[in-house]
C-alpha cells in the first residue's frame, strides 16, 4: 500500500470529517420534523376566539420617545432620566441624561410603571391618594407627576416616565414631550 502524502492525509481526513457532519446534521434535521411519538402530548390549536391580539411599542418608537423627553428636558437645562415601558410595565429603554441623580433612573421607571398601569398622568395619579391613601403601597409604583401614558384607541399601550427635574411638573412636561413625538 502506498503512503499518502501529506497533502492527501488532510484533503482525506477532511473529506471524512465533512460526511460525518452531514450525516450528523441529516440526522438531527430528521428528528426534528418527524412525528410526535406515541403518548407524546398532543399539541392544541385553540378556536373560536380563545385568543386576543394586543398592540404593543415597537423599541424603534420607545427610543423615540425617550430621546424626545431627554431633548425638551436638556432645553431647559434639565439633568433627567427617562424611561419608557410596553403596556405591561418592562422596561424597553432608559436614558440617563448626562449629570441625572442616582435616584432618577428608578424613579422614571416607576413614574412609567405607574402611568401605563391606570393609563393616567401620574400628576392626576396622585390627586387620588388623598381619596385612597394605600395606592401607594402597590409595588413598582410611584404616585409623583413625571409619568404620561401612551394609548391607542384608548388602550394603554406604553408610558414614559421622566425623574429628575426640580418639580414633578416639568418632569411630566418632559414625559408629555415623549409621547408628543410619538404622534399621540
Amino acid at each position: 500500500m502506498k503512503k499518502l502524502s501529506r497533502r492527501a492525509r488532510i484533503a482525506t481526513g477532511g473529506a471524512v470529517l465533512a460526511a460525518v457532519a452531514a450525516g450528523t446534521l441529516g440526522t438531527v434535521s430528521a428528528n426534528a420534523s418527524a412525528p410526535a411519538a406515541p403518548g407524546a402530548a398532543p399539541v392544541a390549536s385553540v378556536k373560536g376566539g380563545g385568543t386576543v391580539t394586543s398592540t404593543h411599542l415597537s423599541v424603534d418608537a420607545a427610543a423615540k420617545a425617550a430621546q424626545a423627553a431627554l431633548d425638551a428636558a436638556e432645553k431647559e437645562n434639565q439633568k433627567v432620566s427617562v424611561a419608557v415601558v410596553d403596556r405591561n410595565g418592562n422596561t424597553l429603554v432608559t436614558l440617563r441624561g448626562d449629570g441625572a441623580g442616582p435616584q432618577s433612573y428608578e424613579s422614571a421607571e416607576r413614574k412609567a410603571f405607574t402611568a401605563v398601569s391606570w393609563n393616567a398622568p401620574t400628576s392626576e395619579l396622585a390627586k387620588r391618594l388623598a381619596q385612597t391613601p394605600n395606592l401607594k403601597d402597590i409595588p413598582g409604583t410611584l404616585f409623583l407627576a413625571g409619568g404620561a401614558p401612551v394609548d391607542v384607541k384608548g388602550a394603554p399601550v406604553a408610558a414614559v416616565g421622566v425623574a429628575g427635574a426640580p418639580s414633578g411638573d416639568l418632569d411630566e412636561k418632559f414625559a408629555a414631550a415623549g409621547v408628543a413625538a410619538l404622534g399621540h
